[in-house]
């Protein structure tokens, strides 16, 4: 149990000061922290609140988006911010398309895809030697094909290891999150390929049928169609012994009392993840 973590977005409602306080009264050892819930608690004021309360940083979400308009320095804030916090890695959201925005209609955007891989690729090379000079962990993260024009253009754990393979693997590593990756038949070769690149396992189940709003179709684990076993055991036969975060996008358990979440959570990790 002392490798679950809390990701803030599964108690989305509450402050960086409210879900430490949770983690500490819950008995949960690290938290994975998203940087605009940060910018409004404060990053001095997080980095107090999270070392008093003697809680790791499993991750920062999130860098990325390297096919937007100007992301480098956005994302050398996003790893001064890491940096500070002492997170094991940033997470690192790639971009989709150029011109396609999350969530909004489509106006002007390229249809290049293997050109916004080419931005992605571009956008590490500038990072990793910055990254790497403030002890800071890339972590790609790739998501599921369905993200693959708004969000990420890296769908597959192979494509993901790919990017990373030019770094260091404690540089530019990579999530292994079963809500993206459970489906892919070459997911068990992948997590065995990369080893101690692995810098984040996160979890959370996939919900069947999937709400119109597809990024909220995260569920507690057991709620939806993900067999974990398999996908747990080849993440520690590769070697991984970090954190595991529960990550949970879903307007119900947003809505819920948050100590319900984590006492439902706790139970749900240790029946199907631990």
């Amino acid at each position: 149990m002392n490798q679950l973590s809390l990701n803030q977005w599964t108690t989305r409602r509450w402050t960086v000061a409210e879900a430490v306080d949770g983690c500490v009264r819950h008995g949960i050892e690290a938290i994975g922290l998203w940087r605009q819930n940060v910018a409004e608690q404060g990053l001095n004021e997080t980095v107090k609140l999270v070392r008093g309360a003697g809680l790791r940083v499993s991750s920062l979400c999130r860098g990325g988006f390297l096919t937007g308009p100007e992301p480098l320095a956005d994302n050398r804030r996003a790893i001064d911010e890491a940096a500070a916090l002492e997170a094991s890695c940033l997470v690192m959201v790639v971009g989709g398309l150029p011109g396609v925005v999350p969530g909004e209609p489509l106006g002007v955007f390229s249809r290049d895809l293997a050109g916004a891989r080419a931005l992605v690729a571009e956008g590490l090379a500038e990072l990793a030697p910055y990254a790497a000079d403030r002890g800071v962990r890339l972590a790609l993260e790739p998501l599921h094909p369905m993200y693959c024009a708004d969000r990420a253009v890296l769908s597959t754990l192979g494509q993901a290891l790919d990017f990373a393979e030019p770094y260091p693997p404690e540089v530019v590593g990579v999530v292994v999150d079963t809500f993206h990756l459970w489906w892919d038949p070459g997911v068990f070769d992948q997590i065995a390929r990369a080893g101690a690149r692995i810098a984040s396992y996160q979890v959370c189940d996939f919900l069947c049928p999937l709400p119109a709003d597809v990024l909220l179709g995260r569920g507690m684990m057991g709620d939806g169609v993900i067999d974990f076993a398999p996908l747990n055991r080849a993440v520690a036969e590769a070697g991984y012994r970090g954190e595991i975060e529960v990550e949970i996008f879903n307007a119900d358990v947003w809505a819920a009392d948050p100590d319900t979440v984590l006492t439902t959570m706790k139970s749900r990790y240790a029946d199907l993840i631990a």
